[in-house]
């Protein structure tokens, strides 16, 4: 292959991890709705722990794993992010209607709000 065959084939991947960053995204985001729903913190160690287990499991290479976690680990941070702003959203829209969001409890501090 040339290089620039081998770039548009970058490229083509590229395009295909955006979208199914994207669908990984709603999927948290959706997880993040149920966790709110449940009284569940946002943060759970367990599993991540999970995660990185199944992403090494899955590894055939070439990437080391020790690479191919820290790449799992920025994209849960920032999935992570994606539903706190959600959370927080949601607490803002409830805070400026009259009534609404009183006593409801945070699902990471437990405090009321």
């Amino acid at each position: 292959m040339t290089l620039e065959e081998l770039r548009k084939q970058i490229d083509v991947l590229d395009r295909q991890l955006v979208d199914l960053l994207s669908k990984r995204a709603e999927a948290a985001l959706e997880a993040g709705r149920l966790k709110v729903a449940t009284s569940l913190p946002i943060y759970e160690p367990l599993r991540e722990k999970t995660i990185y287990e199944n992403i090494r499991t899955a590894n055939q290479g070439p990437l080391p794993d020790i690479e191919l976690t820290s790449i799992f680990e920025r994209i849960i941070d920032v999935m992570r992010s994606l539903q706190k702003n959600e959370l927080v959203n949601k607490r803002n829209a409830q805070a400026s209607v009259p009534g609404q969001g009183a006593g409801v409890q945070s699902p990471e501090t437990g405090n009321k709000q």
